[in-house]
């Protein structure tokens, strides 16, 4: 079992930064490929970014590319999602998760575990 927390979403305007955390239980944190998904209100989940096991593969979705980087941190358990020059189109509740064997994956249904999600709401 792996519990996933989410933290660092909030109200930010057009142009404006914020960095959201995930920290994971496990031992074995620093074996799995985690993710960032996002899911704006009506819309379905989509994914944001991925990072594999060390040394730390990253992908990202086209939407985000320049402006979002995802990060781990093995000896925290901890993956981040830095998130830059947002825009109101990034509105959405954001989701770590984590894929406890194989590569990393665009597809959430390959994911094992999931966090409660953390809201990012970006005015104009």
């Amino acid at each position: 079992q792996v519990q996933l927390v989410e933290s660092g979403g909030g109200l930010a305007q057009a142009g404006d930064s914020l960095r959201l955390s995930c920290v994971g239980s496990g031992r074995t944190f620093s074996t799995y490929a985690m993710s960032w998904f996002r899911q704006a209100p009506g819309r379905e989940r989509n994914f944001v970014a991925a990072i594999s096991r060390n040394p730390g593969l990253t992908y990202y979705a086209n939407s985000v590319k320049g402006r979002f980087t995802i990060s781990r941190d093995n000896a925290k358990n901890t993956v981040y999602l830095q998130m830059n020059s947002l825009k109101p189109d990034d509105t959405a509740v954001y989701y770590c998760a984590t894929k406890t064997t194989g590569r990393a994956s665009l597809f959430q249904g390959e994911y094992d575990y999931w966090g409660q999600g953390t809201q990012v709401t970006v005015s104009s």
